[in-house]
């Protein structure tokens, strides 16, 4: 068991699910592992500073060691335990003697005759522990600073106002002998007449956890227990430092072990825990387990196992034996420290059936670019890649360090996501030619300026028209840096933008739906390919591809300087009009020179692709249900004649009409998604035109206010300014701004994406581990340390 939690590779069943937990064959051992881990875990408290990694260990502590590990661990509890109730008694004691010593300094001036200036302790008569002067007795004590106006105002209460209060806070901190922190108390005397005040007054103070000391009344009996006071804390110093000394000695020779204990004792534990998952076979004298290994990890089961007869010098071999079940198997998807995080987003939204094709490969490219296009500047691309890159360089160091906080646990998990996420922005940005709301010119430009300065100066636009100021070059990469000044610069990169989101997110809805025939071909579906997967990918390209390659026709064919007019940029039909007339089966009203339509035989080959279409919704719907009814037919005519119970019959829960049901439901939700799936694409240009806006109003509001001055003194203004837009652009234009792109990335692919071949109804392969277990161990030990329970 102990080679097995090693190699970490297998996930046991339980094959005693009827039996209680308190009835198994290994409880006892389970409880007393969990006692030695309790009584480490009070010892490692106690400890001043956290105590060193653990030494590694080769192999299994033996029973005779973990004996004497469990005798070992209980004496050094107890001494730790008598340690320290011997220190906080003598602590206690010290704060008795500190209060002591300072109520008497301060009642000395209490029974000092103000009126005239002479003191009258001298004529107080001393009994039973209690002061009188003359008829009035008193009482000493301290109490907590913060109850004095109460504890007054009750005093006053019970004795109808016929005491005598005098109180006075002690300056000196005092510290509390259990918990270590400070204490403010103060000093009070009360005067009063008769035992039955007397016994009010103690009750009060009773009430209100006062400490009541005896106090002298005379002058000079008050010296001498002064001076007997002060012995006493001598002395008690002195043996404070002496514990502690000894306590620090016996901490430090624990300490250095600890941790290799804890580790010891969990490993155990666990063991003892899997065990108690095994079925014992009386008639054979052997344990029977039974679970799930990865077919490529056999050999390194099989080794394992041979591993530990070998260690144990046990001389019965462990046999493994290939066990037949028709239980579905858990999901194990193979990561890496690269791949792991993005299979923790795949796995946030389902584990992934049994085979099924896993998303995560595919998402290492598409999450980042979809990313990258609502977020797309060099600045901060660059920004996040340096941030990115410092963490994984640092990755060794920082893995060992354990946080409990959870906002860099979350950076420092998807570090190779953000690392894409900002070189991806980085790409994009240089496409978008924006570099912190600027653009950068590398390549000059192809637009050439037409304008006079008295054109320029009087109208302050520049307005960039393709007929008049471009030079029909294209720009080599990106877009020109020209549009930074254009006064239309919003119009063309809305255009631009909106429809590249259009065509991202249909390529991407078609390559989620062409990927359900990967399921369908591994699990012998062939049918649904023809019954599902063609109508929907005919459906989603005859409607929306067509809708985009309208795009790319616009794009190629109308042109400002067309030598044909009904070429030219005023004849350029709205791409969104022609899809809404074609879904209207309605033709376009144009006036001339433009062309009603932008091909020949436009009109019937839009009819055709609708007509299509819509044939594909009803064999969607009833294609599936017709197809299992036939098949369930067929079989019950092969069944004919053979003998009930020797072939199973898949049988449909709930008849067909459950089926017809759950398939209307599938195809009105695949129709209408298409619609609003390709909409919600969209995103994509909002979130890069706000992000854009954004950074500009940054740098227009901010940044140009401190570099607007000539003078010397205005470079203190803009160190001022530039941190202040520094501290803009990281707290709004990468942290908040990174963190909705992301979640809008994250949307588009658990939804619009993977709803297209996902099912994500299997559960997590969860291997017999010592280095998961421990790991688990440790993040729910700096759960309760900081007082958070555990999700």
């Amino acid at each position: 068991m102990y080679e097995l939690g090693e190699a970490g590779i297998a996930q046991f069943r339980d094959l005693n699910p009827h039996v209680n937990d308190f009835q198994r064959r290994y409880v006892t051992e389970v409880r007393r592992c969990s006692e030695m881990e309790r009584k480490l875990r009070y010892v490692g408290s106690e400890l001043p500073e956290p105590p060193p990694p653990p030494k590694p260990s080769p192999t299994l502590l033996s029973p005779r060691e973990i004996n004497i590990l469990e005798e070992r661990i209980d004496y050094i509890e107890s001494e730790i335990q008598e340690i320290t109730r011997n220190a906080r008694n003598l602590k206690a004691d010290y704060l008795s003697l500190k209060e002591l010593k300072l109520l008497i300094g301060k009642t000395q001036t209490f029974f000092q005759d103000h009126s005239h200036h002479r003191k009258i302790s001298a004529s107080v008569q001393v009994y039973n522990n209690e002061g009188v002067l003359g008829h009035l007795g008193f009482i000493a004590g301290v109490v907590a600073t913060p109850r004095v106006p109460s504890f007054e105002r009750m005093l006053w209460r019970i004795s109808h106002g016929n005491i005598f209060f005098k109180q006075a806070q002690i300056d000196e901190p005092l510290k509390d002998p259990i918990t270590g922190h400070e204490l403010q108390k103060t000093v009070f005397v009360v005067f009063f007449h008769g035992e039955q005040i007397k016994l009010r007054v103690k009750k009060v103070c009773h009430g209100f956890q006062a400490t009541l000391y005896h106090c002298p009344a005379t002058y000079k009996e008050q010296q001498e227990m002064l001076a007997g006071v002060e012995s006493r804390i001598k002395d008690l110093e002195i043996v404070l430092e002496q514990t502690e000394q000894h306590r620090r000695l016996v901490l430090a020779n624990i300490a250095r072990d600890i941790s290799t204990w804890l580790v010891a004792v969990r490993r155990e534990k666990a063991i003892y825990h899997t065990l108690n998952m095994f079925s014992m076979d009386i008639v054979k004298k052997c344990l029977i387990a039974e679970c799930w290994v990865p077919r490529s990890d056999l050999p390194i089961l099989q080794k394992a196992l041979d591993n530990g007869v070998k260690e144990s010098g046990s001389p019965i071999p462990s046999i493994l034996h290939h066990v037949p079940t028709r239980e579905i198997p858990p999901t194990f998807n193979r990561v890496n420290k690269f791949t792991r995080g993005f299979q923790n987003l795949i796995d946030s939204y389902g584990i992934a059936s049994y085979r099924e094709v896993n998303p995560a490969l595919y998402t290492l490219v598409t999450f980042p670019f979809l990313f990258a296009v609502m977020f797309g500047d060099v600045g901060h691309g660059l920004i996040m890649t340096t941030f990115a890159a410092v963490i994984i360089i640092l990755e060794k160091g920082l893995a060992k360090k354990k946080t409990d906080n959870e906002i860099w646990n979350i950076f420092f998990g998807g570090r190779y996501i953000i690392l894409l996420m900002g070189i991806f922005s980085i790409y994009t940005g240089l496409i978008y030619n924006d570099m912190f709301s600027k653009s950068l010119n590398l390549f000059g430009s192809s637009w050439k300026n037409v304008y006079d300065n008295e054109t320029l100066v009087r109208h302050r636009v520049l307005e960039l028209d393709p007929a008049v100021a471009y030079t029909q070059i294209p720009y080599p990469f990106g877009l020109d840096p020209a549009w930074q000044f254009a006064s239309n610069n919003i119009i063309f990169l809305n255009s631009f933008k909106m429809k590249l989101s259009i065509i991202f997110g249909v390529i991407h809805m078609a390559f989620g739906v062409t990927m359900s025939v990967v399921n369908f071909n591994f699990f012998k579906k062939n049918y649904m390919i023809y019954l599902q997967y063609i109508p929907q990918i005919l459906f989603l390209l005859l409607l929306f591809w067509y809708l985009c390659i309208l795009m790319f026709m616009k794009w190629t064919m109308y042109s400002a300087v067309a030598t044909d007019p009904a070429y030219g940029t005023s004849c350029a039909p709205s791409v969104l009009i022609i899809f809404i007339n074609m879904m209207l089966m309605k033709k376009s009203e144009v006036k001339p020179p433009c062309m009603l339509q932008m091909y020949d035989g436009q009109e019937a080959l839009q009819k055709t692709f609708l007509a299509v279409a819509f044939l594909c919704v009803p064999i969607m719907l009833f294609g599936k249900p017709v197809y299992q009814m036939m098949a369930d037919k067929k079989k019950q005519q092969y069944q004919q004649g053979v003998e009930s119970g020797e072939t199973e019959v898949e049988q449909h829960d709930g008849g067909m009409g459950e089926v017809l049901i759950t398939q209307a439901i599938h195809t009105i939700e695949y129709v209408l998604g298409t619609v609003s799936h390709t909409a919600s694409y969209l995103r994509l240009w909002a979130l890069s035109l706000a992000h854009a806006q954004l950074s500009a109003v940054l740098w227009q509001r901010v940044l140009r206010m401190g570099l607007g001055g000539g003078s010397p003194a205005n470079s203190v203004v803009l160190y001022v300014i530039f941190a202040v837009w520094a501290f803009f652009t990281l707290a709004i234009l990468v942290l908040m701004e990174g963190l909705s792109a992301f979640l809008h990335t994250l949307r588009l692919h658990w939804v619009e994406f993977m709803s297209k071949f996902y099912e994500g109804q299997g559960y997590a392969f969860v291997p017999f581990s010592f280095a998961a277990i421990l790991e688990q161990e440790d993040d729910d030990v700096a759960i309760k340390k900081n007082g958070n329970p555990p999700e």
